[in-house]
Formats: C-alpha cells, sequence, structure tokens
C-alpha cells in the first residue's frame, strides 16, 4: 500500500507542480483511521515544511499546531498542511482552514481529515462548536449547519479529490491540463506585470495621493511592497514606515529587503542599510504605536515618514482615517477576499473618506497569482467553501426593483433553509461582508449554527436588501447573576448582560432577557429609505412579543452611529475604558426598553452612567473625540438655569478671570445651551469647548503659552458670549 501511495502522490504532484496548482484531498472515516490515512500521507511524500493543525500531535515526529494558532503561519509557505478534523478533541475551525489554505505552495496539498458522518451528509457538532455554546446551552445541542453543508459543497464539487474510507487506495488524479507558462515581464525583480505597475505607483507616491493596493491572496502584494521599499530605501529615503495587523503578515515585505539588498542588516523589526546618504531605515510598528511614533525623537510631524499599511481591511477604520490626515505620503495594501477582514468592506467603507479627503488618490490592483497559477482549485473550493466571494445583489437589480415600486417584505428567516440555499445565503452574507470590515468565515457558522440568534431581513423582488441579526442574552438565575455581578462567574457568552452587570454593578442586567443586535446592514442601492429603522422597529415588535424586557447594542463609539441608535430610542449605558482591537473605538452599549418595568430600569442605569461620565471624562476617557463627547453629553439630564451661571459665564465672556476659574459654571452653560438652542454654536464649536470643559485638553502639546494661548482664551470668552446671550434670552422667556 506504501508504495503505490507513494507512486499515487508522486503522479498528483507532478501534475500540480507542471501546471502549478494546488489541491484539496478531503479523506473522511472513523478517527483512528482517518488519522492513520493522513500520516500515510505524510510519511509517502517528499514534503517542503510540512504542517499538521490540530489539538494534538499524531506521531512523536510530527509537532501539532493548535488551530487557535494558525495565524501564526501566515506569511508562511508548506507543501503539505494536514487538518485534523477528526479528532475528539479538534474539529474544523473555519477561520484556521481560511488562515491555512494561503500557506500551500504550489504543487502542494491542503489535507482535510472529517468524520465519516460528514460523507454521509449528517455531520454532529464537533469540538470546536463549544465556543458558539454560551449558556445554559451544550455544545452538543447545537446544529452543525455548516458543517452539513461544507460536506455538501465538498461531495458535490469536481475540485475536490475524496479519499473515502471504503476505498482501498485513493484515486489521487486530476485533468490533463497544459503546463502552466508564465507571461514575461519586464521588471526582473517582479514576477507578474501587475506587481511591476503596483511597485512602480509605490515607488513614486506623491503628496496627498494615497495608494490603495487590492488583491487576493497570493498575488504579491506585500512582496510588492517589500520590493518598492528596497528601492526606496537604496535611492537614499532616510526613514520608511510599515505597519500591519500582526508582524507576522510582513515577513514577506522583510524576506524581499533581505533578498534585494543583501548589504542591509535586520535587527528585530527594523531593517537598515547603508547608502551615499546615510542609513536608510525601514521600521515596522504595530498600529496602536504608529501615532505615538509621530510625537517620537527625530521625527518631525510636519513631515513624516512614508507609511505603508499591508493588509488595511484588518484594521480599524479609524486608525486608518487618522493616518490619512497624518502622512502625506501613504500607501494602503489590502485583501481582497480574506479570511480575517475583506478589502470589499474595506473599499465601500473606506472610499467616501478617500474621495473626500484626499480625492485624488489612486487604485491599483493585482489579478495575477504569483504563489500559483490562475483557476487553482484550492483557491476556487476555498472560496466556495467559506463563501469568501460572496456578493450581495447587484446594484442594478436593486434599482430596478426599487424603480419600480416592488414592495419590501420584512421576515424572520428559518436558518436550516437558509443553509440550504446557496444563492440567499450568498446575497445575505455578501451583504454582511460589504458593512462591516471584519467580516470572517467564523461568522457564518455564528449566523447558521449559534443558539438562540434571529435573523430578520429586508427583501424586495426576492434580494435580500436589509439584514438585522440578533442574539438572545440574560435570563439569568439570581445567584448566577449576582456571581455575575461580583465577578465571580462568567459563562459562556452574553456579551452585553453580563459586562452591563459586571462592570456596572446592575445585577437586574443579567436577569433581564435581552436581544443585543450583532449586526445591521443595508443594500447601498437601498439605502436612505428608511430599511435601518424599519428593521429595528419590526425586530422589537417580534422581540415584545417573545417577552423579551428589551434591546441591547454593542459597538466601536462615533458620533454617527451613537447618532443612528439614538433616534432608534436607545440609550446610553456604558462605555469601555480602553479601545478595542477590533474597531480601534472604545465600546459603546446601549439598551432601548421594551415595557414599562424594563423603562424604570434602564433609566436608572441611564442616570448612573451620567453620573459617571464627567469623572471618566477628566481620566480614563480623556482621549475620546471631542464630537463624541458632545454627543454622550447630550444624553445627560440637563441642569436649571441659575443666576450663579448666568453671572460667572458673563463674567469670564466679558474678559474677567481664567477659563480654570469659571470651568463648573461655564460646564454648566455649555449643558443648558446645547439643549435649549443646539444651534447657537457650529458643531466645531461645540468641540471646542468640550476639550478644555470636560477632557481637560486646554492646549496641544507643545503650546501651552504665549500667543497660541492668547488666542484660545479669547476665542473661548467670544464663545462663552454666545452662550452668555443664549442664557439670557432663556432667563427672559415667560415662565
Amino acid at each position: 500500500m506504501h508504495a503505490s501511495l507513494t507512486e499515487s502522490l508522486a503522479s498528483l504532484r507532478h501534475c500540480l507542480v507542471a501546471r502549478r496548482h494546488r489541491a484539496l484531498l478531503w479523506v473522511d472515516g472513523e478517527p483512528a483511521e482517518a488519522v492513520a490515512r493522513g500520516l500515510a500521507l505524510w510519511r509517502a511524500g517528499d514534503w517542503r515544511d510540512p504542517l499538521w493543525l490540530g489539538p494534538a500531535s499524531p506521531d512523536a515526529g510530527i509537532a501539532a499546531l493548535p488551530a487557535a494558532k494558525a495565524r501564526t503561519r501566515l506569511g508562511g509557505e508548506h507543501d503539505l498542511v494536514v487538518i485534523d478534523g477528526v479528532s475528539a478533541t479538534g474539529g474544523f475551525d473555519p477561520d484556521a482552514f481560511g488562515a491555512v489554505s494561503g500557506t500551500v505552495r504550489a504543487g502542494g496539498l491542503l489535507v482535510l481529515l472529517t468524520p465519516r458522518a460528514w460523507r454521509e451528509g449528517v455531520p454532529c457538532p464537533d469540538a470546536d462548536y463549544a465556543r458558539l455554546a454560551a449558556w445554559p446551552h451544550a455544545r452538543e445541542s447545537l446544529p452543525a449547519r455548516t458543517l452539513g453543508r461544507l460536506a455538501r459543497q465538498l461531495a458535490a464539487s469536481p475540485l475536490t479529490l475524496h479519499w473515502p474510507a471504503a476505498a482501498a487506495l485513493p484515486t489521487l488524479a486530476l485533468p490533463a491540463a497544459p503546463a502552466f507558462a508564465p507571461s514575461p515581464v519586464e521588471d526582473a525583480d517582479c514576477l507578474t506585470a501587475d506587481q511591476a505597475q503596483a511597485v512602480r505607483r509605490l515607488e513614486r507616491l506623491r503628496r496627498r495621493r494615497p495608494l490603495v493596493i487590492s488583491a487576493d491572496r497570493g498575488r504579491g502584494k506585500s512582496a510588492a511592497l517589500g520590493i518598492a521599499a528596497a528601492r526606496r530605501l537604496a535611492a537614499g529615503e532616510s526613514e520608511l514606515w510599515l505597519t500591519a495587523p500582526r508582524s507576522a503578515a510582513v515577513e514577506p515585505v522583510f524576506a524581499r529587503l533581505a533578498a534585494l539588498l543583501p548589504e542591509g542588516r535586520r535587527e528585530g523589526q527594523a531593517f537598515s542599510v547603508d547608502t551615499s546618504r546615510g542609513v536608510s531605515v525601514l521600521r515596522f510598528l504595530a498600529p496602536d504605536a504608529v501615532e505615538p511614533a509621530l510625537a517620537g525623537p527625530g521625527v518631525d510631524p510636519r513631515s513624516p515618514p512614508t507609511l505603508f499599511v499591508d493588509e488595511a481591511a484588518a484594521i480599524p477604520a479609524p486608525l486608518l482615517g487618522r493616518w490619512l490626515a497624518a502622512f502625506p505620503r501613504l500607501a494602503f495594501a489590502t485583501t481582497v477576499h480574506g479570511y480575517e477582514g475583506t478589502g470589499r468592506g474595506f473599499a465601500v467603507r473606506f472610499r467616501a473618506r478617500l474621495d473626500r479627503d484626499t480625492p485624488d488618490w489612486r487604485a491599483c490592483s493585482l489579478d495575477a497569482p504569483v504563489r500559483w497559477a490562475p483557476n487553482d482549485p484550492l483557491e476556487a473550493l476555498t472560496r466556495d467553501l467559506l463563501l469568501l466571494d460572496a456578493e450581495p445583489a447587484t446594484d442594478a437589480d436593486v434599482a430596478a426593483a426599487l424603480a419600480r415600486g416592488d414592495g419590501l417584505r420584512y421576515r424572520t428567516l428559518d436558518r436550516a433553509a437558509l443553509a440550504g440555499d446557496e444563492r440567499r445565503l450568498a446575497e445575505l452574507f455578501g451583504l454582511l461582508v460589504q458593512a462591516h470590515y471584519r467580516t470572517t468565515p467564523g461568522d457564518l457558522r455564528q449566523l447558521l449554527d449559534a443558539p438562540d440568534v434571529q435573523v430578520l431581513t429586508a427583501d424586495v423582488a426576492g434580494h435580500c436588501v436589509g439584514v438585522c441579526l440578533a442574539q438572545a442574552e440574560g435570563g439569568f438565575p439570581r445567584d448566577l447573576a449576582e456571581a455575575v455581578r461580583l465577578g465571580r462567574r462568567r459563562p459562556r457568552g452574553h456579551l452585553l448582560a453580563q459586562s452591563l452587570a459586571a462592570h456596572g454593578g446592575w445585577r437586574e442586567a443579567a436577569e433581564a432577557r435581552w436581544w443585543r443586535i450583532q449586526r445591521i446592514a443595508v443594500h447601498p442601492a437601498a439605502r436612505r429609505r428608511g430599511i435601518a429603522t424599519r428593521l429595528v422597529a419590526t425586530l422589537a415588535a417580534r422581540a415584545h412579543d417573545a417577552g423579551i424586557d428589551q434591546l441591547g447594542v454593542s459597538y466601536g463609539a462615533e458620533p454617527t452611529l451613537l447618532a443612528f441608535w439614538r433616534a432608534q430610542g436607545f440609550v446610553s449605558l456604558r462605555l469601555g475604558l480602553s479601545r478595542e482591537a477590533a474597531s480601534g473605538e472604545h465600546a459603546l452599549m446601549m439598551g432601548r426598553a421594551l415595557h414599562a418595568a424594563a423603562e424604570a430600569r434602564l433609566s436608572g442605569w441611564r442616570d448612573d452612567f451620567q453620573r459617571l461620565l464627567p469623572s471618566l471624562l477628566g481620566t480614563a476617557l480623556a482621549a475620546l473625540p471631542p464630537r463624541l463627547v458632545t454627543r454622550l453629553l447630550d444624553e445627560a439630564p440637563v441642569p436649571a438655569l441659575d443666576a450663579a451661571t448666568r453671572e460667572r459665564t458673563a463674567w469670564f465672556a466679558a474678559g474677567g478671570g481664567e477659563l480654570a476659574l469659571v470651568r463648573p459654571w461655564l460646564a454648566r452653560a455649555f449643558r443648558i445651551v446645547r439643549h435649549q438652542s443646539p444651534r447657537t454654536l457650529s458643531d466645531e464649536a461645540w468641540d471646542d469647548l468640550v476639550a478644555p470643559l470636560f477632557l481637560g485638553r486646554d492646549a496641544p502639546a507643545g503650546d501651552e503659552g504665549g500667543a497660541g494661548r492668547k488666542a484660545r482664551l479669547q476665542h473661548r470668552r467670544e464663545l462663552a458670549a454666545r452662550l452668555s446671550e443664549a442664557l439670557e434670552a432663556q432667563h427672559r422667556e415667560p415662565r
């Protein structure tokens, strides 16, 4: 058997190498038998850098990498990857599968071991489903719709190489095809014409004209960054910065630098080379270290280094926006169909910012594969299995249906039926992908299999144009809720209910029954028609009928989203003290009551939050954007107008005292006028007052005194004068 398997593997790999393709081999059976065949494949081939992805090593001579660490292999390459989805303590991790599929070299194999039940079309929830089993559910009680769908896709695809348990020997053969013949490229350092064009544009970056490079995996975008970086350093550019979500993602950049500048030297996350103009350096910085580095020694913030951003779709949009303003020369590279984020969502959400702030930005796409040849079977199969190329309905189809006056239909979907309807599932998931830049294959499993999830859609002419996902939370018994409040227990799941109990101190938040809105998205061609508002209203009505106490939402706080949720009747309950990695913003939790008793509870929690907010703004949250702070303060109770506030505000406006000596009264005047006459000041003027009155930020760094201070003080006296006029007008109004 071993000799036959070796010959069969050799024949298959010869075919794959000639075509520069990769393949997926599906091995199913009883756990021990499937693992044994995986080991036989490992031993029968001459593999470079083979990888076994699973919970435990199947052999003393093989090191297994847990699926949770699959991302550490990004930037690496393997001839063979075996994914152990069959062992009792393992299971199929969709995000890990997506991550390692792109590390298989041309000519290589990805081997997927699964239970026999996959072939029979009735897979059970595996050990990886424990991550979905929120309290009080057990993993075994969950549906396995995602696994059933994957099994059907594998069985139906002509691209799958299947080694079923009943077969004596695998049939390892691919249809005959001509050998791959690469097209000539003028640039000797580049492998495709696409890559060469990207390198030329990266070399010639111009001020205020950022470059956006988009590509599928395996197209050489990171290598293009490395080639361009090497040429910029060799030309004497003194400092170049590089950032990405993880340092492992940019190893191809450092590899190209080392190859093209062999006289250079790498020290940690920096690469330097001596040139005629001195030492030139490329530095890798984690995303959260980029802005602090601008204030570091030797950096002129008026003329910062060029910044290359790799895997931009996986970096929070607020960070990207701030870099857009801070770096005159800037390039973004992003993956179009990514396993952990999507360039499509990035393009849709970030394009408006680019158009507004840097209208001369340029786009560049890499279409030709570098690591493998076009029409690669593994790439195509991975896209189908994980819905990486899922797209919403076309703008033309949606616009035509709306123009015809086709009515919108709101309905709750049956997730079992959705799992079996590929067209509808792709439209719905494509809409989620487009609306949120961090949608992953794991989110597809959450959509289909997580317990207590509601899927509400808005349809027109059979197309999904809006979707709202809600997760049931709370309902804890009193003793468990109290243990959560005291920090003694943390059951799986229930993000909002547990956070409000543990951090807000409200036991009733864990006892109450919530529907937390996880995602809401509307098709671009159907926006500004009130669809999102109608989705929330429909969900609220159905939650009320189901005996739910309140709706909740948790998201990265920013003014536009805050305004939307307030318009839906939600109130702020908690703001995280640190920025979230996913959004780059502080998580804001809000709630909406669905009956009178819940209204009383939420009002009390909202008042507690507003009492706490001023002290947080002066300490842990002092770096919040002023516009966001203004919107949060809008929810606070309005103080009564008193004589002291009128007198102190007028005194300061007329030239008396310092701002520090009138801050309490001016802050009170701010709240009163903001509530009664918000148009008294522009948004920018309100922001100018928020920083010194509530955040303790009176001056930019390095500008505490001199003419700058005097100008700021005079400007604030002028704003105070307008507040004073509004206070006096209110005072004169008949009561």
